[in-house]
């Protein structure tokens, strides 16, 4: 694997190393930083040209930072001759605006789409979208990967017996997913019925199937950004009767009052990945942090020698 070469932002190095350890790989050497003006400085230490390079760099917060250093670093790599260029985007910021939902909005995943497309990136590596179609946003090819199975195995290692599960949506938008996790795990279906008030607030009405009373629920998404959708549904759950409950999201941006909502939430455990850097002053004992590093090394591997990359997903 001579000519493959692994390079990191500054947004998840952590991530970057893990990857770098389960492909048996030295990561690249970057220099990262900024000048007197906060302007971002990038200079790539090593040889590229000719090599196919993979850049690892989540857009989490501060999003505008890591996004234009990703950007740079691509750059960078364009004007010192890669092969090719592979964006690795563990978690895809600016995805939430994926359509008009009113007048006079920008669908901002489009645009950041063309951003990175633009500064000459050759294909993008992607994990849970917060929307499906963002990958047709892109004009180089997508590989979008999945967290599922990764979080069914925390689970799964928990030794809970099908009829003891409970699998709740915490929305409608998450049926799919609940669903998917369900046969995977065993367990019923509940839905919860949100409804948003604002681009910040929502209410939890009912819960739709189960039965919930002393049953083990386990709730999925995509990520929790302030936490108040997934903590309001894991209350709901509780005042059902719900024995126990376990929270996961692949995301972890936990931005806002987060911490405060998870830390008063009735739940025994919330587990997310490494996509997103969890601070120190966000590290609660309910939460559990799994990493995707091998998953994210297995699609590089498979990318680099032309393999696919759906087997990974088939038995899972």
């Amino acid at each position: 694997m001579r000519e493959l070469k692994i390079l990191s932002g500054r947004a998840n190095t952590e991530l970057a190393r893990g990857i770098c350890q389960s492909l048996h790989l030295e990561l690249g050497a970057v220099s990262l930083g900024k000048f007197p003006d906060g302007e971002n400085y990038c200079k790539i230490n090593d040889d590229v040209r000719g090599r196919d390079v993979y850049l690892i760099q989540p857009t989490c917060p501060p999003v505008n930072d890591n996004l234009l250093e990703l950007l740079i670093m691509i750059d960078s790599c364009k004007r010192a001759s890669a092969a090719r260029i592979t964006a690795v985007i563990p978690y895809y910021g600016y995805a939430r605006q994926d359509r008009k939902d009113e007048g006079r909005v920008p669908i901002t995943a489009k645009l950041v789409a063309n951003m990175i497309t633009r500064a000459g990136a050759d294909r993008v590596l992607t994990m849970d979208l917060h929307a499906a179609q963002i990958q047709g946003f892109f004009d180089v090819p997508v590989d979008h990967l999945y967290a599922a199975p990764i979080l069914n195995a925390y689970f799964e290692e928990m030794g809970y017996a099908p009829e003891e599960l409970v699998v709740v949506s915490p929305d409608e938008g998450s049926i799919k997913r609940a669903i998917g996790h369900s046969k995977r795990l065993g367990g019923t279906l509940a839905i919860v019925d949100k409804r948003r008030n604002t681009a910040t607030e929502t209410q939890q009405a009912h819960i739709i199937g189960g039965p919930i009373e002393g049953k083990v629920c386990l709730m999925f998404d995509d990520m929790i950004s302030t936490a108040g959708s997934i903590v309001g549904a894991a209350r709901l759950v509780h005042a059902a009767g719900a024995r126990e409950i376990h929270l996961a999201a692949t995301h972890g941006v936990l931005c806002g009052d987060a911490i405060e909502k998870i830390r008063s939430a009735p739940i025994k455990s919330l587990c997310i990945t490494d996509t997103i850097p969890l601070s120190p002053e966000k590290r609660l004992p309910v939460i559990k942090v799994v990493s995707v590093a091998p998953l994210l090394a297995e699609a590089i591997k498979r990318i680099h020698h032309d393999q696919s990359i759906s087997a990974m997903f088939r038995l899972k």
